[in-house]
């Protein structure tokens, strides 16, 4: 998961959570060589104390969180005979309650200021039968509908809620996996990138809220 603070003229401050504390640190300090601000936080976010814990550890060195991106994720290739129930409730809490727990978190301050984005990270197979199994496909859509219920009860505070669902994107998930290519029309890959692009767009577009943009390749159901 990572958040983004609002891109003010005196401000461009972000802050990486991750599990992965290199990883984050790593995007720390690139941000950092650009002229930007950053923190590198470690926190399991599928628990409501590690959230409050990261969420005040960033307003304290960085101000309130302005931009929200909820991309906590675990893919757990499971079928029908040998999803457990741990497998289920593990896939839930990753993906989709760790969206509630950081939204319940960053909305007080965003109502106090009128000014809110949070964007929720989706897939193609909240949509359709997906190819990791039906624990993955439930996490996602539940994020959506969560999407549009915050959506509807924020607006009037400034705060838009959107969504962005990537399908077939290039990442340690998918490299190498060139039978995945077969199934996209457009012949390749998503790249890391144009999913943030998607992400920039919604958090710029003030008018645009409860929604979800689609990064497919003009695959439709995978």
């Amino acid at each position: 998961m990572r958040i983004r603070l609002r891109r003010l003229p005196t401000r461009n401050n972000v802050a990486s959570t991750t599990r992965r504390a290199a990883e984050a640190a790593r995007l720390a300090e690139a941000i950092t060589k650009r002229g930007g601000r950053a923190l590198a936080v470690g926190a399991d976010v599928s628990h409501g104390d590690a959230v409050t814990g990261m969420i005040e550890r960033i307003a304290a060195e960085l101000g309130a969180v302005d931009v929200l991106v909820n991309n906590a994720g675990i893919g757990l290739v499971r079928g029908i005979d040998d999803l457990t129930e741990a497998d289920f409730d593990l896939t839930i809490a990753v993906n989709l309650k760790s969206a509630f727990l950081c939204t319940q978190a960053v909305v007080p301050s965003m109502r106090a200021r009128k000014w809110g984005r949070i964007v929720n990270i989706s897939s193609g197979a909240a949509r359709g039968p997906g190819a990791l199994g039906l624990h993955y496909n439930a996490s996602k859509a539940g994020m959506e509908g969560l999407t549009r219920g915050y959506a509807a009860r924020l607006v009037k505070d400034g705060i838009t809620v959107n969504a962005v669902a990537p399908t077939l994107i290039e990442t340690d998930m998918t490299r190498g996996r060139e039978d995945l290519v077969a199934r996209i029309p457009l012949g390749r890959l998503g790249q890391p990138d144009e999913v943030a692009q998607a992400v920039l767009m919604v958090i710029g577009n003030a008018y645009m809220t409860g929604q979800t943009v689609q990064i497919n390749g003009g695959t439709n159901f995978i």
